[in-house]
C-alpha cells in the first residue's frame, strides 16, 4: 500500500505543477520527520489541491507485478484510496496487471511498477 500512496501523492503534486513528494514533504523537515504513514501525505496533497482551487476529477492507477497477486486486494485498496482522497467511488480506478512487456525485472518478480494519472478540475 505504501507504493500506491507514494505514487498517488506524486501524481496529485504533478497535476498541480509541484515538485515530487521528497521535495514537498522532505524527511529533513521536522514537520514530516517520522510521519506515521504515507496516508498523511495523501491528505496533505489533497489539502494543497483544494487550496489551489481544484478537486479530484479522476484518478486512474495501474499496479504491475507478478506476485503477490494484487487482484484479491484491489477493492480494499481502492476503498482505502477513496476514503483518503474523500472522493466519490466513480472517481478512483485501480487496475492490477501481471506483466509489463519488455521490462524483464517485472516478469521475473524482481520489481513492481505503478502508473498513476490524476485529472484535476476547478472547483
Amino acid at each position: 500500500m505504501l507504493l500506491v500512496l507514494h505514487c498517488v501523492v506524486d501524481a496529485i503534486l504533478g497535476a498541480l505543477g509541484l515538485p515530487d513528494i521528497g521535495q514537498i514533504f522532505p524527511d529533513t523537515d521536522p514537520n514530516w520527520k517520522g510521519a506515521a504513514s504515507s496516508s498523511v501525505f495523501v491528505e496533505e496533497a489533497v489539502r494543497l489541491m483544494h487550496e489551489a482551487g481544484y478537486e479530484l476529477g479522476n484518478l486512474d492507477a495501474s499496479l504491475i507485478l507478478q506476485r503477490p497477486k494484487a487482484s484479491p486486494h484491489k477493492e480494499a485498496v481502492r476503498a482505502n484510496l477513496r476514503h483518503l482522497l474523500r472522493s466519490d467511488p466513480s472517481v478512483v480506478k485501480l487496475k492490477a496487471k501481471t506483466t509489463h512487456k519488455k521490462v524483464d525485472s517485472l516478469e521475473k518478480n524482481r520489481s513492481i511498477g505503478f502508473h498513476t494519472v490524476v485529472l484535476r478540475m476547478r472547483k
